[in-house]
C-alpha cells in the first residue's frame, strides 16, 4: 500500500439538473421516483470529503438538459497534463463532451479529439505506469489504441461482460500504483487471467458490494472514498491498511453512478 498520498486535483459537476428521465444502463428506471435535492446534498458531502482529505476540487458549470453531467469521470481522461476528449455512445449524453473539452481548453490543456467512442475515466484508468481500459459496453476497443498513442503508456484491454457493470470504474478501483480491487465475474475469463497476473495481491469484491457500486470508489493511495453500503469491501480494505471514508450516494446510484463517476482526476 502507498503510504504517502499526494494531494490530488479533481473535477466535479454539481448535480443541479440531475434527473432520471431516460434509460441507458440497467440501473436507470425513468418510472421510479428520484430526489434532486437529496442528490445535491449527497454530492456536496462527497465534495467536502475530498476537501477534508486535502485535495483540490475544481468545478465545471452544470448545463440544463444534461442530467448525467454530474458524472464528471466520463468527461475526459487526463494524464501528464494531456487530455483525451470523449465521444459518448448515447445521444442523451453527447452534448457533455464539448462542455468538458471547452473547460480543459480554457485552462490551457493540450486536448486530443476522440476518434472513437470513448467515455473517459469511466473506462480508462491509470494504474501505475499502465492504463487499464475497459470495453464491451461503452468504450470502443479502437479507443484503447488511441489512448496508447496520446499518452505514450501501455494499455491493457479488459473485456467487461456484465451489463450492470457497463464501465470499468463500476467493476474495478485502482487502489494505488501497485494494486486494485475488482469483481472477477464482471470480466471475461481472459481478462480475469490478465488481472490475476498483473495484480496478484488484488482485493476481490463480493457481488453484494459491487451491487451497491462499492467498486466505484476514489483512492488517493492511502484513503479510499467508497459507498458506505459496501461493508465487506470496507473491511477488506482496512485489513490491507487503507483508510476508508464511507459516503452515501444512493440517489445518484439510481442513474448508475457512485463516488468515482462523480470524480475526474486532473493529472497535470
Amino acid at each position: 500500500m502507498t503510504t504517502d498520498a499526494a494531494p490530488r486535483t479533481y473535477l466535479m459537476c454539481r448535480p443541479t439538473h440531475f434527473a432520471v428521465t431516460y434509460r441507458i444502463n440497467p440501473w436507470m428506471d425513468p418510472a421510479a421516483p428520484y430526489d434532486n435535492a437529496l442528490a445535491v446534498r449527497q454530492w456536496e458531502t462527497l465534495r467536502q470529503t475530498f476537501l477534508d482529505l486535502g485535495h483540490t476540487v475544481e468545478l465545471i458549470e452544470p448545463l440544463a438538459g444534461l442530467p448525467d453531467m454530474v458524472f464528471a469521470a466520463n468527461g475526459a481522461t487526463v494524464v501528464d497534463g494531456t487530455v483525451l476528449a470523449v465521444q459518448f455512445r448515447d445521444a442523451e449524453r453527447a452534448d457533455e463532451a464539448p462542455a468538458y473539452r471547452a473547460w480543459f481548453e480554457s485552462r490551457g490543456f493540450e486536448v486530443h479529439d476522440a476518434k472513437h467512442t470513448n467515455e473517459g475515466e469511466g473506462d480508462i484508468l491509470l494504474a501505475g505506469d499502465v492504463l487499464l481500459a475497459g470495453t464491451g459496453f461503452r468504450t470502443a476497443h479502437a479507443a484503447h489504441a488511441q489512448a496508447q498513442e496520446v499518452f505514450g503508456r501501455p494499455v491493457i484491454t479488459l473485456q467487461l461482460v456484465d451489463p450492470a457493470y457497463y464501465h470499468l470504474d463500476t467493476a474495478l478501483c485502482v487502489l494505488d500504483d501497485r494494486t486494485v480491487a475488482y469483481l472477477p465475474e464482471a470480466f471475461s475469463p481472459g481478462s480475469q487471467a490478465v488481472l490475476r497476473r498483473l495484480f496478484p495481491d488484488a482485493v476481490h469484491a463480493t457481488a453484494t458490494d459491487a451491487a451497491v457500486l462499492g467498486l466505484n470508489a476514489v483512492s488517493d493511495g492511502r484513503t479510499v472514498v467508497l459507498p458506505v453500503q459496501a461493508t465487506a469491501l470496507t473491511a477488506a480494505l482496512r485489513e490491507r491498511g487503507y483508510e476508508t471514508v464511507g459516503v452515501d450516494l444512493s440517489e445518484l446510484r439510481k442513474a448508475g453512478g457512485g463516488p468515482k463517476c462523480c470524480t475526474l482526476e486532473v493529472r497535470s
